[in-house]
């Protein structure tokens, strides 16, 4: 799966996607870091990433706005890395590329 970070996301993160075999592209590398959350939908849905955030209400928001959007995964902070981790690659192993794309998922 392709996946973009939001600079939200935890480097841990985009480290473990890689080594699980998903090509994971940090917000830095494409856009500014102060890149309006829009800005950031627009470039997931033309390039169709499939998105990871922390910032929830927003991007729920611009989900719901736009039809055929890529897929959008929630990352809930945990009291540890280890369990965010745990939590995306338990959510990555139950919903497949198939319950991911096109879907918002919480992680």
């Amino acid at each position: 799966m392709k996946f973009l970070l939001d600079h939200d996301v935890p480097g841990e993160i985009a480290h473990l996607s890689r080594h699980w075999g998903h090509e994971a592209i940090v917000l830095r590398d494409v856009l500014e870091v102060t890149a309006p959350d829009e800005e950031v939908f627009a470039h997931v849905c033309k390039h169709r990433f499939n998105i990871i955030t922390c910032n929830r209400n927003h991007f729920l928001a611009l989900a719901g706005e736009t039809m055929g959007h890529p897929g959008l995964i929630i990352l809930i902070r945990r009291r540890t890395r280890q369990m965010e981790c745990a939590r995306l690659r338990a959510l990555l192993l139950r919903a497949g590329e198939t319950g991911i794309s096109g879907n918002i998922n919480f992680a």
